[in-house]
């Protein structure tokens, strides 16, 4: 019969922590928070939107009183535009009439006193 004999083994060294591997048990307390509330405010900027698109799709939104609104920005853009040429005419005379005073100006200082 043939006995066998176990020698122990040398302990373990310690091993260094991997730095790949993180400690924790889940995302932070506040992740979630966030998501919430990100939701909640995505939620009230898009709803005014999405009922639009809604009523749109249904054909409500084409109603007369939105028309006549409608012609009514068009008037007034219309009259914007209007004034903003009548504003353009008016720098000019105004950058020329300066012009015109500069001039004026310079052959005061250049001519001589005596003369």
């Amino acid at each position: 019969m043939v006995t066998l004999i176990q020698t122990p083994l040398p302990p373990l060294p310690p091993m260094a922590p991997d730095p790949m591997v993180i400690v924790g048990s889940g995302p932070p307390e506040w992740v979630g928070f966030v998501a919430a509330l990100s939701i909640i405010i995505g939620g009230i900027i898009l709803f005014p939107l999405v009922r639009a698109l809604a009523r749109r799709l249904e054909g409500k939104g084409s109603d007369g009183a939105m028309r006549a609104e409608l012609e009514q920005l068009h008037d007034r853009l219309a009259e914007v535009e209007h004034m903003e040429q009548r504003l353009a005419e008016l720098e000019n005379r105004l950058e020329f009439s300066e012009r015109l005073l500069t001039q004026q100006r310079e052959t005061l200082l250049q001519r001589p006193e005596g003369a």
